[in-house]
């Protein structure tokens, strides 16, 4: 009798642990998970205004989504563009990237970085000051 409950009761903890798992699973790859995407001309204009670096991610991308995580609030301080909503914008990775379209790519004062590490992303943001 006790085996066949905890059989049960193990059924209905994976039934409930399973849609938990994957809601925090979507959320994480969620583009709601990042910043307000922005086109590439307008973070180009908006970039060369206020000196913020400008990320090129798109949806799903486990490396955007760490980078994402790990700079935390300061994610609202750079640029974010989605190059698969922005062909100019994955346009401009290729011509980073020598063809692909490897991202997360970051510009930071005219250069480019392909998969940086998310500290030198945090030490870009920070160095804007704003």
């Amino acid at each position: 009798m006790l085996a066949v409950l905890g059989v049960v009761l193990g059924v209905v903890e994976r039934n409930v642990a399973s849609p938990i798992v994957f809601l925090v699973l979507a959320a994480l790859v969620s583009p709601r998970a990042f910043p307000r995407s922005v086109s590439d001309a307008e973070a180009r204009e908006r970039s060369s205004q206020d000196g913020r670096p400008i990320i090129y991610w798109r949806p799903g991308c486990p490396f955007c989504i760490r980078l994402r995580a790990r700079v935390g609030r300061l994610s609202r301080r750079a640029h974010w563009v989605d190059i698969w909503a922005d062909p100019q914008g994955a346009a401009g990775v290729r011509a980073i990237t020598g063809g692909d379209e490897t991202v997360p790519t970051v510009v930071f004062r005219g250069e480019g970085f392909v998969n940086p590490a998310p500290a030198r992303v945090v030490e870009m943001i920070s160095s804007t000051g704003r």
